[in-house]
């Protein structure tokens, strides 16, 4: 299963870009024991690279029940984090300093979903 964005995903995603602000809705299933490597991914974001962009998480919490899923579709935990613009998200993920610590993220992950959303009525 994918767990990290690709060049032409990234290609798509900015040729889609309808301006502005960008929210990112992360869906995470951990690997066993992956949750211990996604801590210190995340540590290492919070702490300086996030800031250096910009960028702030909304929300960060675990899967709890599911109302509403096929067998296999609950997630472990769910992730939103705000980008002032699609383009600052790019130019985060090819940051050196992302490179060293999105290993930490691909070791943690068995499946996730990384989707921009937009503001209903904003196109």
């Amino acid at each position: 299963m994918a767990v990290d964005p690709t060049g032409d995903g990234l290609k798509r995603y900015l040729a889609e870009d309808p301006g502005g602000p960008v929210v990112m809705l992360n869906l995470l299933r951990f690997r066993e024991g992956g949750q211990a490597s996604y801590a210190r991914y995340s540590r290492a974001l919070s702490e300086t690279i996030l800031q250096r962009y910009g960028a702030e998480v909304l929300f960060y919490g675990k899967g709890s029940t599911a109302l509403v899923a096929e067998d296999g579709q609950a997630w472990d935990a769910v992730l939103l984090v705000r980008y002032p613009s699609r383009e600052v998200f790019s130019q985060m993920v090819a940051d050196p300093d992302f490179q060293a610590v999105a290993h930490f993220r691909t070791e943690a992950l068995s499946e996730a979903v990384l989707q921009a959303t937009i503001p209903v009525g904003s196109g």
